[in-house]
């Protein structure tokens, strides 16, 4: 059993004042909330998204904040630390390689927050996607305008009947909205159609249900 990490924040702390990004975590054997525990003693922000589970004991229901998606950790920290991080054999991560660039995955701060803003609320109806599949059909690049969600970006979809609004972290993760209704939304860059252009197959993406493991991303995990 992996044991806490005591009066370690010293230990993950810079030297100087480096950039801090987000990158993504794969996490071994479904350890994700260990992770975000030690990482949280340390004083390091991450992120995992959640959902409430509901259980019956006897003639009693209770709801269980657990993670949506297993074996997936979010953190917001310099290079440096990064590979402290990863290189420490007790927390079971490693991090995801850009294929196009050789270099460890960044999420841009932007994309990231709307990821957050929508992922973050354990209370709504999100569906997760697997990013490489939500291509399969590509829907107007849009943002949304009113609402607790108002000024996420994404893309408007056709998911299980209804309109959504789908917040994409290539080779990552991807998350659905709940409904959206189109007075809410404004077009960014609309997709325009060619007279010879034919329409798109209507496909829809896969979605991962609720506590599964995310699949082997379109990019290469390495340990830095």
């Amino acid at each position: 059993m992996l044991v806490p990490l005591p009066n370690r924040k010293q230990e993950f702390m810079p030297t100087e004042n480096p950039p801090i990004n987000w990158y993504a975590l794969r996490v071994t054997y479904c350890r994700e909330m260990i992770v975000k525990r030690r990482l949280d003693a340390c004083g390091i922000e991450s992120f995992v998204p959640m959902r409430y589970k509901e259980t019956v004991c006897g003639q009693r229901r209770r709801r269980t904040l657990v993670a949506a998606v297993h074996n997936l950790l979010f953190v917001h920290t310099t290079a440096e630390q990064l590979r402290t991080i990863a290189s420490d054999p007790r927390l079971p991560v490693r991090t995801i390689t850009d294929r196009t660039t050789g270099s460890t995955l960044i999420v841009p701060d932007k994309q990231m927050r709307d990821f957050i803003a929508v992922a973050g609320n354990p209370d709504e109806q999100h569906i997760y996607l697997d990013p490489d599949s939500t291509e399969l059909r590509r829907g107007d690049r849009v943002r949304i305008t009113g609402g607790l969600l108002a000024g996420v970006e994404g893309e408007f979809m056709r998911i299980r009947g209804d309109r959504r609004v789908v917040v994409s972290i290539a080779g990552v993760m991807a998350v659905a909205t709940a409904f959206i209704h189109p007075s809410l939304i404004e077009a960014l860059e609309p997709q325009r159609k060619t007279p010879a252009e034919k329409p798109a197959p209507h496909r829809t993406a896969p979605e991962l249900r609720d506590g599964d493991r995310t699949p082997e991303p379109a990019t290469r995990d390495r340990i830095s």
